[in-house]
C-alpha cells in the first residue's frame, strides 16, 4: 500500500536492534484517516473471504483492528496480555514471546467471545518473527474456529516469521513489506 510506505519513509524511525518506530501514526498516536484507508485495503484483499470476527492482540493492533471490523461489519476481539479480575477463568490462553519487550506473556481470550465455526481474520500492526500471529492462531484453533488469514500493516520480510507461517499454510497479507533496514535507510520489497 503506497500510502503506508510513503508514511513509513517520512515518519518511521529505525532504532538499533532492528526496531522500526511508527508510533507517531500507527501504534501510540494513531492517524485515523490512514488507519481507515488501511482497513479498506484489508477488506479489498480479503474480499473473497467470509469473516465473522476480527482478532488482534493488545495493545498496538487494536486501532487498526477496530477500523477493519467497521469495514467488514463484524465484531473485534483482542487477546489480553494479563488476567484482570473481571475476566472469568473460562478462557483460551497461549504464551507469546514479544520481541519488542523481550519477554514471554500469556495472552488470553474469553471463551464467551470466540466460538466454534467462526471465521476469524487476524489483524496486527507488525509481523517479524511471527510469535503473535502464531499465538493468535493457536487460540482460534482452541476455540474450534477457523483462521481465514492474517492482515498486518508492516511485515519485516527479512525476519523469519512471514516465510515460516506462510509455509504452514497461513494466508498473510502485508500492507508494507520491508526487505531490509539500517540506521539510515529502509528498503521495501518490490512485490
Amino acid at each position: 500500500m503506497q500510502q503506508l510506505i510513503e508514511r513509513i519513509k517520512r515518519d518511521g524511525v529505525v532504532r538499533p536492534g532492528g526496531v522500526l518506530k511508527v508510533d507517531s501514526f500507527l501504534n501510540h498516536q494513531i492517524d485515523p484517516a490512514l488507519s481507515y484507508d488501511m482497513a479498506k485495503e484489508i477488506r479489498r484483499l480479503f474480499a473473497d473471504e467470509k469473516v465473522d470476527k476480527i482478532l488482534t492482540i493488545e495493545a498496538s493492533g487494536i486501532g487498526m483492528a477496530v477500523l477493519t471490523g467497521l469495514v467488514f461489519g463484524c465484531p473485534v476481539l483482542f487477546a489480553k496480555k494479563s488476567k484482570t479480575i473481571n475476566l472469568s477463568d473460562d478462557i483460551y490462553s497461549t504464551t507469546v514471546y514479544s520481541f519488542t519487550h523481550q519477554v514471554s506473556k500469556q495472552v488470553l481470550v474469553s471463551k464467551r467471545y470466540l466460538n466454534p465455526g467462526e471465521r476469524v481474520l487476524i489483524v496486527d500492526d507488525f509481523l517479524a518473527n511471527g510469535a503473535a500471529l502464531e499465538g493468535l492462531c493457536d487460540i482460534v484453533g482452541q476455540a474450534g474456529a477457523e483462521v481465514v488469514g492474517a492482515a498486518v500493516a508492516i511485515e519485516k520480510a527479512f525476519q523469519p516469521g512471514g516465510e515460516r507461517l506462510r509455509g504452514k499454510g497461513l494466508r498473510i497479507e502485508a500492507l508494507a513489506r520491508i526487505a531490509s533496514m539500517s540506521d539510515d535507510s529502509i528498503e521495501f520489497c518490490e512485490d
